[in-house]
Order: C-alpha cells, then structure tokens, then sequence
C-alpha cells in the first residue's frame, strides 16, 4: 500500500493555496493544514499592517509546520504554506523528508485581480510584490512540482491528483 502523502501547496498569496489545499486533500482523503493557521499573533499583526515578515519570523512557524508534517506522516496531510524561499523548503524537508512541495505558480496581474477582490483576509494585497520578490521557483533537486494557477482550482486539482498518481 503507497505511504499516504505529504504535500505543501506552496506559493505567494492569492494563487489558490488554501481553495487548491482543501479540495486536494478531500480529493485524496486526507487531513488539510492552512499554515496560516499557525502563525503566532504578532507574525499576523504584522502582516495585516502591511509589513513583510522576516525570517526571523518565519523560522518559529516553518518548524511548527514541519511539526505537523511529521506528526502526520502515517496518515497524510496536504498543507498550505507559502514555503516562497528553498531555505524554507529544506526546514520542512528537515522535518518531514518525505513531504512533496506543489507550487502555484502565475502572472502577477493574475496575482493582483485575486487578492484586490479578497476581503478577509490578513494578508494585504500591497505585500504581493515583496512575496513575488521572495519567491524562488523549485529547483530540479527539489521533491515537486510546479502548476500554473490559469485554470480552476478544480482542474488543477485534477492535474496535480494525476502526477501523484490517484
């Protein structure tokens, strides 16, 4: 019997990680994790007034994520982080080495018409550039794939279904 997945949706904010996450994860009958869910409160205070984190900031919650990760690795999970930066990927790595990283990738005018029409959320719209300045695509040597975010979450939901295999 395969080993139930482990995956982060990964990717800046408003390319469907949390849409893309959940439908995933009951797709393929497993726990879904928003890590925004595990940010400390000063982490979400900070970015709801328009300040990047620091990776100071992050460290704390990336080993919270790993964490949950590895706690979940006899029964799958599928977490939304954005996990921008490859030191990022390799803390969750370091945790949990068999988690997989599906990245959600598109246009930044794309980006921007999604979280302009996004209303509750911590996450302001005028912090897309400093994730996309942020953000290094996954590298040959990382376990993953990339996804373009130009279809329906349901379609896309199908394609990374079908390169898992399920």
């Amino acid at each position: 019997m395969p080993q139930p997945p482990l995956l982060v949706i990964a990717g800046v904010s408003g390319s469907g990680k949390s849409t893309v996450g959940a439908q995933l994860a009951t797709a393929l009958g497993v726990e879904f994790l928003d890590a925004d869910d595990l940010h400390p409160a000063s982490n979400v205070s900070k970015m709801a007034a328009g300040q990047a984190l620091s990776d100071d900031d992050r460290w704390p919650w990336l080993a919270a994520v790993g964490a949950a990760l590895d706690a979940a690795s006899a029964t799958g999970l599928v977490v939304a982080c954005s996990a921008l930066k490859r030191s990022y990927r390799r803390a969750l790595l370091a945790a949990a080495p068999d988690t997989h990283f599906v990245l959600l990738d598109g246009s930044r005018e794309l980006l921007a018409e999604r979280l302009g029409g996004r209303h509750d959320h911590f996450m302001p719209s005028t912090l897309l550039d400093s994730q996309l300045a942020t953000l290094e695509p996954l590298a040959p040597d990382e376990p993953g794939v990339t996804v373009s975010i130009e279809r329906t979450p349901t379609e896309i939901v199908e394609q990374i279904a079908g390169t898992l295999g399920h």
